[in-house]
């Protein structure tokens, strides 16, 4: 099915109006090229604001990690949390809007503090 300027995956909802619309276009080509639903929303938003914002070099890298009996959010470079949860889903769920509302780079950290995954590159 393909999504639309009112029907789109909620990863989408953060998004600026023109980023999320030009995604949309995206992953909906993407998707009739067969590829993975999550595949074609991943690469769909990075392109989307790489082909709105130009380069992207200079956007904020954020980490989601565990510390001590708590998870935080934190700028790559920083000491300062930006947001501590009890759980890394409780985390994840304030941190992805955050870091698109900052046009950032997610990485996101197993407990063992090796790399799981990075969001919206």
């Amino acid at each position: 099915m393909p999504w639309t300027r009112t029907d789109y995956p909620d990863s989408f909802k953060n998004l600026e109006p023109e980023i999320r619309n030009k995604a949309i276009e995206i992953a909906n080509a993407l998707l009739r090229e067969d590829y993975d639903e999550g595949r074609a929303i991943s690469i769909a938003t990075a392109k989307a604001r790489e082909y709105v914002t130009g380069d992207d070099n200079d956007r904020p890298t954020y980490v989601a990690k565990a510390r001590d009996d708590h998870w935080v959010l934190m700028k790559k470079e920083g000491e300062k949390a930006i947001f501590k949860e009890e759980t890394k889903n409780e985390l994840l769920e304030r941190a992805k809007p955050y870091v698109n509302a900052q046009n950032g780079v997610l990485a996101i950290y197993h407990m063992d503090g090796t790399l799981e995954t990075t969001l919206y590159e």
